[in-house]
């Protein structure tokens, strides 16, 4: 059922290491934002003249007088505000470094398990199917023996009654080796086909 030499990749699918990995991305770009706030804020302003006239043509008229007045914002004096939010920053990316790589180990671990139940599962159906079919053979000889006169039909009931059984675990033998598949399907974030490509 289980395909050999599925890839690790396939975990990329998991929507829990997604979001981790998102989350990992968000706080990443929160250090640039805090690290490009030490990084002066300028604007030019001209009092006089018309708006839609680009930046190098306020020195070319000479008929116009212009005002030229810079504003400059520097992040100078900001009693260590800036420093404080670029710590916290970075402080917030290794916090979600730190979850992102503890979600994936988690994804391994429960793949592991998965493939671990999966194989048990297998092996005990494998046995039990054995079991029944003794079982089957029983019953088919206790019968063959009760009709040659051999054996009374009691013989006949408690084989019946044990195959009865061995069925009855067989069937929950395979519903647990089917439900070991399903845990696995989900631990690899949607089974083993790998995800279409589309292109335009």
């Amino acid at each position: 059922m289980v395909p050999p030499g599925l890839p690790s990749d396939l975990l990329d699918r998991r929507p829990d290491i997604r979001s981790a990995e998102e989350q990992l991305i968000a706080f990443n770009a929160n250090i640039g934002q805090a690290k490009a706030a030490f990084f002066p804020n300028v604007t030019l302003t001209g009092l006089y003249g018309y708006q839609s006239v680009e930046f190098s043509d306020l020195f070319k008229s000479p008929s116009k007088v212009w005002q030229f007045g810079p504003s400059v914002s520097l992040p100078i004096f900001t009693g260590g505000a800036l420093k404080g939010r670029l710590k916290f920053a970075k402080a917030s990316f290794d916090e979600a470094l730190a979850q992102y790589q503890k979600t994936v180990q988690n994804s391994f671990r429960e793949v592991s398990d998965s493939l671990i139940a999966y194989q048990r599962t297998q092996e005990i159906r494998a046995r039990q199917e054995k079991r029944t079919q003794a079982n089957r053979s029983a019953t088919a000889l206790s019968n063959v023996r009760y009709e040659g006169g051999v054996t009374s039909y009691l013989e006949v009931l408690y084989n019946e009654q044990d195959l009865f059984t061995a069925e009855l675990t067989l069937a929950q033998v395979r519903l647990n080796e089917l439900l070991s598949v399903v845990a696995l399907y989900r631990s690899l974030g949607g089974g083993w086909q790998a995800e279409p490509v589309f292109t335009e």
